[in-house]
């Protein structure tokens, strides 16, 4: 079973190295639960894990479910399908979490299901069981909770709930992204019994990825092979033209994900209508980010005449809400405090306006041009000043 592509040195295809994944989690964890989002990898991971569970007689398998109300009605139905064949236990949460909105300057955060905003939500909570829709629900809760706060803290309350060392199981794959690569790649990270595959979370939690090797291929090969349900927003998205390396699920305005905003008005018009009166910068975001060379997609810009980047960066600063004004200019301190002190030419005092594009690119030289990308680019984490990516409010970083 599986596809032709087989992993080096053990000439096993990907899809029994994931079984022998699932099997090993299985043996060594009495408590796991999956973190699924209706997209194609989580749900292929639950599939994989309740044919397991059921050889086991451990059925009903626990998943997590963070529902960001801005989401396709085809993701609600799929995991409504799957609810109904009655082998997993679901934590649906539908929760006032803090979310990034990368299409605004003037919204830079939302907060999904904000019960001050209950008359125009995208949907409505889902009438199923398990749903956990009150902060008193989760005692680690508070209303506003970043996201990724929100994991760790469920994490932690799950575990102490099992009462011993829980598996957290996550179906990202290397080749999506860079970020994604480094995760698994990392050598200096605390792994359970040294599985590559695997992170500490917290203590007594470890994250798992068993399909991390994986191509998108392999996932539509194995659920052809397999018959498993699946979503039928990929189907549309299929007819739609998108590649299948591009097709994913995830709240529609993040960083990364704004980049396919646009495929809620032609894929899901409805749902597209109430996205525009819900968050802040939701038309223009899909407007900006579908074609290359606009302004939210790619860096291309060009400068006002009589300007240099440091005066165009200046100018775009005093013209943000001052609370963002001030995130952006702290990260810019930061950013040129540390090419003065651990640059090449430690002690320079003088950044230049712009420098070679190439080592701009590789983000090898300080400049100017490079802080000015990152304001037209609202990229509110300055990944583009080498910080690394925020994981909350809370957390600090370093260019």
């Amino acid at each position: 079973m599986g596809t032709k592509r087989t992993k080096k040195l053990l000439n096993k295809s990907v899809f029994v190295t994931a079984k022998e994944r699932i099997c090993y989690l299985f043996d060594h964890f009495d408590s796991l639960y999956i973190s699924l989002s209706g997209g194609k990898d989580s749900s292929v991971l639950v599939n994989l894990a309740i044919e397991e569970a059921e050889k086991r007689n451990r059925l009903p398998v626990d998943v997590l479910i963070v529902d960001f109300e801005a989401q396709f009605q085809h993701t609600e139905d799929f995991l409504k399908r799957l609810i109904r064949a009655g082998k997993v236990n679901q934590y649906w949460v539908c929760l006032p979490i803090t979310l990034r909105n990368a299409v605004s300057q003037f919204q830079p955060k939302w907060m999904c299901w904000d019960p001050n905003c209950k008359d125009i939500w995208v949907r409505s909570i889902p009438d199923v069981k398990g749903v956990i829709s009150k902060p008193e629900q989760l005692p680690f809760f508070e209303i506003g909770t970043e996201f990724e706060d929100f994991v760790i803290g469920f994490a932690d309350w799950y575990q102490k709930q099992k009462g011993t060392e829980i598996a957290v199981v996550i179906g990202i794959r290397a080749d999506e992204s860079l970020n994604r690569y480094q995760t698994i790649k990392n050598v200096r990270k605390i792994r359970y019994k040294h599985k590559q595959w695997t992170t500490q979370m917290i203590k007594g939690v470890y994250m798992a990825y068993p399909i991390y090797d994986w191509k998108a291929r392999d996932i539509w090969i194995v659920n052809g092979r397999r018959g498993w349900d699946y979503n039928r927003i990929y189907d549309l998205m299929h007819k739609a033209g998108v590649k299948l390396s591009l097709q994913r699920l995830c709240q529609p305005f993040g960083d990364e994900q704004r980049k396919s905003l646009w495929l809620y008005q032609l894929l899901e018009p409805d749902t597209w209508q109430k996205l525009v009166g819900r968050v802040e910068g939701c038309n223009f975001g899909g407007r900006y980010t579908k074609s290359q060379g606009r302004i939210l997609g790619h860096y291309r810009f060009k400068l006002p005449k009589g300007m240099t980047y440091r005066q165009y960066s200046k100018q775009i600063l005093r013209s943000l809400p001052p609370e963002l004004e001030n995130h952006y200019r702290e990260k810019i301190f930061k950013f040129l405090q540390w090419w003065r002190k651990h640059g090449p030419s430690k002690g320079i005092t003088y950044i230049p306006d712009f420098a070679d594009s190439k080592l701009e690119s590789r983000r090898q030289v300080p400049s100017w041009r490079r802080i000015c990308k990152v304001l037209i680019k609202n990229d509110y984490s300055c990944r583009g000043l080498s910080f690394g990516h925020v994981k909350s409010s809370k957390a600090n970083s370093k260019p």
